[in-house]
C-alpha cells in the first residue's frame, strides 16, 4: 500500500495516513443544508472528497464514505414557510436536485447518505448521553445546550482562544443559557414548525449534533477522516469534536481535512456582491467535465478563483488529454508489432507518468501536479504518434494508464463532450478535414495549406500522421 500524506487541520501539519483498520478507510464529509440548489462553493468539497475517495480506492483501500443531508434546519423551515410547503418535503426536492447536479459532475454516491429527519432517535440518545455525563443541560422551556467551557480542548481545531470567542453561527440568543458560548443541541418547537417528541418536550435537533450522531452510527466512535470546507472549521467541526469526544472519551476523527474557499473574479462569493452562483447555472454554460477538471486544477487547500477565462483554459487543457486518447484510438487499427526503441520509450514514459501522478496524490492529494503528469503523458503520446510505425501493445498501455489516471480524478476521457456547440464543432471539423484531404489528393496543396494555416490562426491545430489527420484547440 502506498504511503499517503495528509494535512491534518487538527495537528496543523502533514501527517502520514495510518488507517484505524488495515486496508480500510472510513470517511465522513459534511453535506449540504437542503433548502436550495447546491452552489459553486458546495461543489468544491463534493468534488474534492469524491476524488480523495477515488484515489484511496485506486491504491487498494476499501472505502466507506458517509455524507449527510441536513434536512431539518431553520433555513429549510423559513424557505418552506415562504413557499407554503412542508419543510421535509421541500428538503426532499432539493436532495433530488443534489443527485442530478452531482451526477453531472461524475460524483459517486456515498456509501450512505444519512438524513437528519431519519436519525432523530440517534440524536436524542446522543444528547441524553451528554446530559448524563454533565456536558449538557436542559432548560425548562425544552431547549438543551452544550456547556462549552466543560470541554477542556475546545478551540484546538480552529486555534481559537475560548476567552475570545462569541457564540457560533446558527446559535440563537437565549438569556437562560449558562454561558454565551454554549450552543444548542436540541431546540424546543415553535408554533408551525416541524417537531419530534423527546425527553425535553417537542422539538428538533440543533445543527452540530447531527454529524456527531450520524458519523458514530455508521463509522463508529472514532473514524479515519472527516472532511469539509474551511468555513466549517469553526464553529461546526469544533462543536462536533466537543460533542463526540465528550460522549465517547475518544477522538472523533484522526485526520481533519478542509478545502480552500472559492472566489469569483478574485472576490469572495457572496449573495450581497451578486456573484453567488448555483452549480446548475454553471453547468448550463460549461461542460460538466470541464467544471470538474477546473475544480481540481489547484491543490484542494489552496483558494480557487473562478472566472470564465480560466475555465475556458481548463477546457482547452481537458481537450488536450481527450485528443491524446482519441489519437491512440485512430492509430490502433494501423498498429502492429513494432517493439522498437520508440515503443519502449513510450512504455517507460507511461509508467513514469503513473508514478508521478501517484506521488502527487500521495502528497496531500495534489491534483494540480497529478494533472501535470497527465499532460506530460499526453505530450509523449503525441510525439510517438508522429512516427511512421506504431506498436499496438505500447499504445494500448499508454491509453490505459492515461484513462485510468484521469478516472481517478473523475474525468472520463472516452466520454464525448455534452451535446451542443462542441458536438457541432466536431462535425464541422470532420467536414473541413475531409475537404483538405481531397485537396491534397488532387495535389491542390495551396488550398490544403490555406485550410491548415487558417485554422491555426484561430487556435485550431491540425496534426497529420499515419493514422490520419486529427485536430485540437491550441
Amino acid at each position: 500500500m502506498r504511503q499517503v500524506m495528509i494535512y491534518n487541520t487538527l495537528a496543523h501539519k502533514k501527517m502520514p495516513f495510518v488507517p484505524l483498520e488495515e486496508g480500510k478507510v472510513k470517511m465522513y464529509v459534511c453535506g449540504p443544508t437542503t433548502y436550495n440548489y447546491i452552489h459553486l462553493g458546495n461543489a468544491r468539497p463534493i468534488v474534492v472528497f469524491d476524488t480523495v475517495r477515488r484515489y484511496f480506492s485506486y491504491i487498494g483501500y476499501d472505502v466507506t464514505y458517509v455524507s449527510n443531508f441536513t434536512d431539518v434546519d431553520d433555513k429549510i423551515i423559513n424557505r418552506a414557510n415562504e413557499e407554503g410547503k412542508d419543510p421535509v418535503a421541500l428538503a426532499a426536492e432539493y436532495i433530488d436536485a443534489y443527485f442530478e447536479d452531482t451526477k453531472a459532475l461524475n460524483v459517486l454516491p456515498a456509501t450512505v447518505h444519512p438524513k437528519v429527519s431519519e436519525h432523530i432517535d440517534d440524536i436524542i440518545k446522543f444528547v441524553q448521553g451528554l446530559i448524563d455525563k454533565g456536558y449538557a443541560y436542559a432548560l425548562d422551556n425544552g431547549d438543551v445546550y452544550y456547556s462549552v467551557r466543560k470541554f477542556a480542548d475546545y478551540g484546538a481545531l480552529s486555534g481559537r482562544d475560548i476567552n475570545d470567542l462569541l457564540s457560533g453561527a446558527r446559535v440563537e440568543v437565549d438569556d437562560k443559557k449558562h454561558d454565551p458560548l454554549d450552543f444548542a443541541l436540541w431546540k424546543s418547537a415553535k408554533p408551525g414548525e416541524p417537531y419530534w417528541e423527546s425527553p425535553w418536550g417537542k422539538g428538533r435537533p440543533g445543527w452540530h449534533i447531527e454529524c456527531s450522531a450520524m458519523s458514530a452510527k455508521y463509522l463508529g466512535d472514532t473514524f479515519d477522516i472527516h472532511g469539509g470546507g474551511q468555513d466549517l472549521i469553526f464553529p461546526h467541526h469544533e462543536n462536533e469534536i466537543a460533542q463526540s469526544c465528550a460522549l465517547h472519551d475518544a477522538a472523533m476523527a484522526r485526520y481533519w481535512m478542509h478545502n480552500g474557499f472559492i472566489t469569483i473574479n478574485q472576490e469572495k462569493m457572496s449573495k450581497s456582491k451578486g456573484n453567488f452562483f448555483m452549480l446548475r447555472d454553471i453547468l448550463a454554460r460549461f461542460d460538466a467535465q470541464v467544471v470538474r477538471f477546473y475544480l481540481l486544477s489547484v491543490q484542494y487547500r489552496s483558494p480557487l478563483d473562478f472566472d470564465d477565462e480560466k475555465i475556458e483554459v481548463a477546457g482547452r487543457g481537458l481537450e488536450r488529454l481527450k485528443h491524446a486518447a482519441e489519437a491512440i484510438d485512430q492509430a490502433l487499427p494501423l498498429a502492429g508489432d513494432a517493439n522498437d526503441e520508440a515503443a519502449e520509450t513510450l512504455r517507460k514514459k507511461a509508467d513514469a507518468a503513473k508514478e508521478a501522478f501517484c506521488e502527487a496524490m500521495d502528497d496531500d492529494f495534489n491534483t494540480a501536479l497529478a494533472i501535470a503528469a497527465l499532460f506530460d503523458l499526453a505530450k509523449d503520446i503525441n510525439v510517438y504518434l508522429r512516427g511512421d510505425k506504431f506498436d499496438k501493445e505500447s499504445l494500448a498501455l499508454a491509453k490505459t494508464i492515461l484513462c485510468d489516471l484521469a478516472e481517478v480524478l473523475g474525468i472520463a476521457l472516452d466520454e464525448p463532450a455534452e451535446a451542443g456547440a462542441d458536438d457541432l464543432a466536431d462535425k464541422l471539423m470532420t467536414l473541413i478535414i475531409d475537404i483538405r484531404k481531397d485537396a491534397r489528393a488532387n495535389k491542390d496543396f495551396a488550398t490544403a495549406d490555406r485550410i491548415r494555416d487558417g485554422l491555426a490562426e484561430i487556435g485550431v491545430i491540425l496534426e497529420d500522421g499515419k493514422a490520419g489527420t486529427t485536430w485540437h484547440r491550441e
